[in-house]
């Protein structure tokens, strides 16, 4: 009798858990149905472009990017998908070794700004110029730039006058634009209770001087503004970094794990 229970327990034993099996399939699936919403939100924006936007400002187009980083977001977590609940030990090498590569370029680019916060900046510095430049021409990146100087109070890169790169903002004498010497709205100061918003606030503004035009906008440039946003909210970017960096972690070792258990079932059955 004994030996009968014996016989049975080893015909059911699996060196594999079917907590870590599922947990990394639900794990895997879940950000698998999230990558379908970012592509499907990425390609419904830039379907709703009333014009094709200019070549320059491909990599730079909000839309674009969300579709990439959906993409790159659906290839790995199929892998994970798939490998967990087929026991698949290539795609889940492929999906550990898929997210370590993301985790790695993202530390390096984190070190890397910290290290480099100059080069960090004049790169960052470059794509708000092209986003600034382009301002009319994509819609997108309008809100986006309308948004930052919204939520940061300030105005440009630098300063207010860096809207001078746009073609319609330009301040040169020979610019037909009536927008000439302005500045967006999103630049303007809030007034309580206002009702309406007044999109002509900043009409002119690049023509004043510093003080003057801190009478009726946030002068001070983006730049400077993130950094004092981040200094003061380091526990905040702290837990927005581990959050980013705990499910790529978890998912990396869970996958590591299961393939471990698989080989020992291989090798079992040997």
């Amino acid at each position: 009798m004994d030996s009968d229970q014996s016989l049975k327990r080893a015909e059911t034993f699996s060196y594999v858990n079917p907590w870590i099996r599922y947990f990394l399939f639900f794990f895997s699936f879940l950000f698998w149905v999230f990558s379908f919403v970012i592509v499907g939100i990425g390609v419904y924006a830039k379907l709703q472009k009333a014009t094709d936007t200019v070549r320059d400002t491909f990599l730079i187009d909000p839309a674009v990017i969300l579709i990439a980083v959906g993409v790159v977001m659906f290839f790995i977590t199929f892998c994970g998908c798939i490998g967990a609940l087929r026991e698949n030990i290539q795609l889940l090498k492929t999906f550990s070794f898929s997210l370590t590569l993301v985790f790695l370029i993202q530390l390096a680019i984190a070190i890397m700004g910290f290290s480099y916060s100059d080069q960090a900046r004049g790169a960052v510095g470059k794509f708000v110029k092209k986003a600034i430049v382009h301002y009319r021409d994509d819609l997108d990146l309008q809100n986006l730039m309308d948004y930052i100087q919204k939520e940061f109070k300030c105005c440009g890169w630098n300063n207010y006058t860096d809207w001078s790169w746009n073609l319609y903002f330009n301040c040169t004498l020979s610019n037909p634009s009536t927008e000439r010497c302005a500045v967006p709205y999103s630049c303007c100061t809030r007034v309580p209770g206002e009702a309406v918003i007044n999109t002509m606030c900043g009409f002119g503004v690049q023509t004043q001087n510093y003080m003057e035009a801190n009478k009726s906008i946030y002068p001070v440039g983006c730049a400077d503004r993130a950094v004092l946003w981040i200094e003061s909210h380091l526990l905040l970017v702290g837990a927005l970094a581990l959050g980013l960096a705990l499910p790529q972690v978890a998912g990396i070792v869970l996958s590591q794990i299961l393939i471990s258990q698989i080989q020992d079932e291989i090798t079992s059955m040997l």
